[in-house]
């Protein structure tokens, strides 16, 4: 008998310890840190209960929201899918119009050009004095598109922000960032540090992609494709990487 209590106990620790380490710690610091800014407190007085209903809706819980963000220039939107944290597939949130753009199809390579980057990224600073209302700001240039600039300055400072001008960011107007920033925050306060943002130019279906052929910048599509792909047949994130010649390696 006491060896099966024993076990039994050893059992309970291990299932504890494998569920305490999918659930990220929350940081609920950040949200009332945050609230201290005026527009924050705006969007939270605004937004909050829809967004709570909006996440009830889909069954996610805010304690263990995890946010993921895919952007598509071809359709001018921003989609926003959520899941309880590490748990089953990603379900469509909301979809943000893109209230505005800039360049051409194709990635981001030098500071001035206009172009919103394509590519894998992930939201690394929350701005809530944005010159745009509210802002969040996506890590680029990352290493691929270090190695795809050279020489040249990349440029920085590419953002999801209020508005509906843009020279290189993704706007949503300031109402759209509203929700979207109160949404961001509460993935952040459930434990979530980096949230995913991948940019893509179109669905980059093969036939999308075959009727593109001739483009200079089809090599690079098709290392996004996996990426894209991967999250069409699961609902869940693949794994991304950048090799040593500056393409991206998905598995």
């Amino acid at each position: 008998m006491r060896l099966l209590l024993l076990l039994a106990a050893a059992l309970l620790v291990a299932l504890y310890a494998r569920s305490s380490a999918r659930r990220p710690e929350p940081n609920l610091t950040f949200r009332s840190e945050q609230q201290r800014f005026p527009r924050v407190r705006t969007a939270y007085t605004l937004h909050h209960a829809p967004v709570q209903a909006l996440l009830h809706r889909h069954g996610v819980v805010a304690e263990r929201l995890e946010l993921f963000l895919r952007a598509f220039k071809v359709g001018r939107r921003l989609e926003v899918w959520g899941r309880n944290h590490d748990e089953g597939q990603f379900v469509l949130l909301r979809t943000f119009r893109l209230a505005g753009t800039s360049g051409m199809l194709g990635p981001k390579r030098q500071a001035g050009d206009g172009q919103v980057p394509e590519g894998f990224y992930t939201i690394d600073r929350f701005n809530p004095a944005s010159k745009y209302h509210l802002s969040l700001g996506l890590d680029y240039p990352n290493a691929a598109d270090a190695y795809r600039s050279g020489s040249l300055n990349p440029g920085q400072d590419i953002f999801i922000h209020g508005s509906d001008v843009t020279i290189g960011c993704l706007p949503i107007t300031d109402a759209g960032i509203r929700e979207l920033y109160v949404l961001a925050v509460e993935a952040r306060a459930a434990g979530q540090a980096a949230i995913p943002v991948h940019i893509f130019p179109f669905e980059l279906t093969a036939d999308n992609l075959a009727r593109r052929l001739n483009s200079p910048h089809l090599a690079f599509w098709q290392q996004l494709a996996a990426g894209y792909q991967h999250f069409e047949d699961h609902h869940q994130l693949p794994t991304v990487a950048v090799d040593a010649a500056g393409r991206y390696a998905v598995r």
